[in-house]
Formats: C-alpha cells, sequence, structure tokens
C-alpha cells in the first residue's frame, strides 16, 4: 500500500489550540456555542460525545479549566475481545512502526507488575508500547483466572511482549514485589532487543511522557542507573531493624512486623532508602543478577518491610558497581505520586486514597500534566475514565507530532 510522506492529515486547531480533525472540530464547536457549556452537564450528551475524540479534547480541556465532570463511560475504546491480533492493534489504535531513529537506536525494556484491573493495565500497556521495545509483565500468581486469561490474550498479539517466565504471589510491602521485578529482570537480560534501560511499572501507573521524551531523558543520564533515595529517614529504619514476615492466605495476604531483631546488613552495606520505581541499565541488571553482593543483600532483604525501596538504591550507592550514583539522593523525576502526608505540597487528591496514595480524579489532571515526572502512580479506569483518556489522548497527540515516520491513519484515536 502507497503512503503519504511526513505530511499528516488534515487537521485544524481550535480556539483552544487543542489539534483536532477538521470534520470533527467543526461539530463541536457548533454543538457547544449552540447550548454553550451547560450542554456537558447532561449526561447522555457526555456519554455520546465521548465516543468522539475531539468532543473528549474539549471534555479535557474544561477540565484542565476547572470545570466538573462526572463519567463512568470510556470513549477510547479497545476492541480486544471481538478481534483477531490485526484487527485489535489497528482498531485499538497500537502505534506499529518505529517513530524516529533516536527512538529506534535506544530500545527500552519495560517490567509490569499486575494483579487486577485488566483495562487499566490495557491502556498503560497501550500508552507505553512501541515495536523496537520489549515487555516483561508479571502477573500475580493469585490473580483470577479470567483476569489471567485476558492479559495472556492481550500479550499474544504482540511479539516483544511476553509473560515473566515465574510468577509470584504478591504481597503488598513483601519481598515478593521485589521479586516479581527480578523474575522479569531475568528474563529481560536474555532478550535478543539491545534495550539501554530497564524501567519498572505496576498496572495502575500511566506515562506522562511520550517514548521520544523518555528515551530524550534517560539519554541525559549517561549510562547511570537512576534510583531516587536517601539514607532512611526516622519512620522507615523499623523496615530493616526488624524482622517481617510475609503471610498469605486464600482471604487475604499481609507483612506482619515481628519483635525480632534483623543481623547486619552483608558486606557492611549502607542500607538507603528510596523508590521502588527505578530506571536501570542493562549493565546493572547483569551485576543485581549475578554479583554475590547483590544476591546477598536480595537473601537479607527477604525479611524486611517493602524491600523494593531500598534494595535498588543501597545498590546503586555502591562505588564501582556499573552506573553507580553513590551520591545521587532523590535525582530522578521517574514518578509522580500523591502521598497522603504530603497534601501541603502537591494540594490534595481529587480522587480518594488506597494505602496513602492517591488514585488520582479528575481535578488532579491539571497537577499531573505540569509534572516534570516520566510516569504517574495510580490510575482506575474505570472510576476515573476521564483521569486516564485525558492523559491518553493528550499523550498521543504529543507522541504523533514527534513522529518522524509517516503516520498511519489508525494511530490517530
Amino acid at each position: 500500500m502507497k503512503r503519504e510522506g511526513r505530511k499528516k492529515r488534515t487537521r485544524t486547531v481550535n480556539r483552544e489550540g487543542t489539534g483536532l480533525p477538521i470534520g470533527a472540530a467543526s461539530i463541536e464547536r457548533v454543538i457547544l456555542d449552540a447550548g454553550k457549556i451547560e450542554l456537558w452537564e447532561n449526561k447522555r450528551f457526555l456519554r455520546a460525545a465521548l465516543s468522539n475524540a475531539s468532543l473528549l479534547a474539549e471534555a479535557c480541556h474544561q477540565i484542565l479549566k476547572g470545570k466538573v465532570f462526572y463519567s463512568t463511560e470510556n470513549g477510547l475504546k479497545t476492541t480486544l475481545d471481538e478481534s483477531t491480533c490485526y484487527e485489535y492493534m489497528v482498531q485499538s489504535h497500537y502505534i506499529t512502526e518505529t517513530l524516529s531513529e533516536e527512538e529506534a537506536a535506544f530500545p527500552l525494556a519495560y517490567t509490569v507488575t499486575i494483579h487486577k484491573d485488566f483495562s487499566t493495565f490495557e491502556r498503560l500497556f497501550r500508552a507505553i508500547y512501541m515495536p523496537q521495545n520489549v515487555y516483561c509483565v508479571h502477573l500475580d500468581k493469585k490473580a483470577t483466572d479470567v483476569f489471567k486469561e485476558a492479559v495472556k490474550q492481550l500479550l499474544s498479539c504482540f511479539p516483544n511482549a511476553f509473560l515473566a517466565s515465574k510468577m509470584e504471589p504478591v504481597v503488598y510491602g513483601g519481598i515478593s514485589r521485589l521479586q516479581a521485578d527480578l523474575n522479569c529482570l531475568q528474563d529481560l537480560v536474555a532478550s535478543q532487543v539491545p534495550w539501554k534501560y530497564a524501567v519498572n511499572t505496576c498496572g495502575q501507573d500511566f506515562p506522562l511522557k511520550t517514548n521520544r521524551e523518555i528515551v530524550q531523558y534517560l539519554k541525559g543520564f549517561k549510562g547511570k542507573n537512576i534510583t531516587p533515595g536517601v539514607l532512611p529517614p526516622d519512620h522507615a529504619i523499623g523496615r530493616t531493624k526488624y524482622v517481617h514476615r510475609e503471610l498469605l492466605d486464600n482471604r487475604n495476604s499481609y507483612v506482619l512486623k515481628t519483635a525480632a531483631f534483623k543481623s547486619p546488613p552483608p558486606h557492611n552495606m549502607t542500607i538507603y532508602f528510596g523508590t521502588a520505581y527505578v530506571a536501570l541499565t542493562r549493565e546493572f541488571a547483569n551485576f543485581v543478577l549475578q554479583d554475590q553482593q547483590a544476591l546477598d543483600l536480595l537473601s537479607w532483604s527477604k525479611d524486611t518491610y517493602s524491600p523494593d525501596e531500598h534494595f535498588w538504591v543501597t545498590l546503586n550507592r555502591i562505588p564501582g558497581v556499573p552506573g553507580s550514583m553513590p551520591n545521587a539522593s532523590w535525582t530522578g523525576n521517574l514518578r509522580a505520586i500523591k502521598w497522603i502526608d504530603m497534601e501541603d505540597k502537591h494540594g490534595g487528591c481529587h480522587g480518594h486514597y488506597v494505602h496513602g496514595i492517591c488514585i488520582y480524579g479528575n481535578g488532579d489532571l491539571k497537577w499531573l500534566v505540569n509534572s516534570p515526572s516520566l510516569f504517574a502512580n495510580k490510575f482506575e479506569l474505570n472510576t476515573y475514565p476521564l483521569t486516564v483518556e485525558c492523559l491518553e489522548l493528550r499523550l498521543r497527540e504529543r507522541t504523533l507530532n514527534q513522529s518522524e515516520t509517516a503516520i498511519q491513519p489508525s494511530w490517530y484515536f
């Protein structure tokens, strides 16, 4: 099939500066001018409007201006259940070609740990998917069979995406969460894709930057690992001072703190405290999986609380380790998170809190759009669909505007 060159399909820019297809934009303007914004308060109108990406863009613009909308409808539909793989990728608007030479020369590896909420995971996967990258998905062993089958069906459509070869029953705050990432990392270092950095995510993350912007940000670290963290604050000292146990039964799972003291860390290591979300070079990944220091720290960490928040950063502070940053502190804008005890800094959560972390609502969109971070956590598509879809629409618009490859019509929402 003959393609157009660099030129994109005809588009216009509305008075707010949002790029929209001409036909849809003109319809949108007639509707909005005729009935003013009060029409958006009508739920029937909103449900119909969200089936059109250009009208969704207008709703998103109004949200950023402070207008309040409530919807449980998804506008940017996907079609996995009733499609062949080819139909699914086309009808769900996956990008199927590398968009620039810069991105082709700097492939990324992703780990994605998930246990529920397939629809939110699917949106994350679509948003981060590029054909030159490679993706390892860790499915919680405790997840439902229906969820597992949906994930397997999705991944079967992509040759550069796969399930982790070993699954863990993940316990929040336990060693199993770290082990899930390590299982995927083990699979990724065996991949033929020559990836430059591995980025770990979970199923309730969403990117705030395009793939090209993420590549450019990581290139700026010149082969250094990004593991933000510092010496443990007072509230975190007990995590590695006392023995903790993962408890798992058919009804629930949790980590129990005991009164027993832990032995000192191996190799006289200084334990640091930081984020569980990191970006790791391939050389560092091999070090983590093979070096005795790393293996001993992993063994020592098995009865600590939330070891993924000290494991990566502790190893990356050791001088001489591949890509280490011994004096990095909180360097690296990997994740935007609204913690419940930091409302004085982020202005509050407009969705709701779970485990002290904000599940973003529509009122958080402006904060998210202005964030310098590569990703944000956490989202629930079924609870706050507009929050996810406004970010998704904005991200795709920027992605296509940055492309050096001829744009396929199916890549537009």
